[in-house]
């Protein structure tokens, strides 16, 4: 039997956003690690004018490569409110989404085929 990801994810401990790098780079409580390309978290935006209102698959959502950040804001002790250099600001990303988003190698086997990775598109 698969193991199923639990309800709540670990919080973080630190998150880092590397400009140079175009990428969120994030360690968690449960001393995980994920490193996000801003392409990536764009694309998966959770909001629903990305994703919609049911849920379900996820839905890449075509970005620029060079996609930057704005600001980064946090939303209580449960997430963090993303503005890109698009002006797209209104996904809130919770920690359990963030925590499902990670594209690792262990976090895409936990979720299966349900992982956003599986729509990612590649260059």
């Amino acid at each position: 039997m698969q193991s199923k990801p639990s309800d709540l994810a670990p919080a973080p401990t630190e998150i880092e956003l590397k400009s140079a790098q175009q990428e969120l780079a994030v360690q968690w409580s449960d001393n995980h690690q994920s490193s996000y390309s801003l392409r990536y978290l764009r694309g998966f935006c959770p909001c629903a004018e990305c994703q919609g209102h049911d849920l379900g698959d996820w839905t890449f959502i075509e970005s620029p490569d060079d996609i930057g950040v704005q600001t980064i804001e946090p939303v209580g002790n449960y997430a963090v409110s993303i503005r890109f250099s698009d002006e797209h600001a209104t996904g809130i990303y919770s920690w359990e989404v963030l925590r499902e988003l990670c594209p690792c190698e262990a976090c895409q086997s936990l979720h299966g085929d349900e992982h956003a990775m599986k729509h990612y598109p590649t260059h």
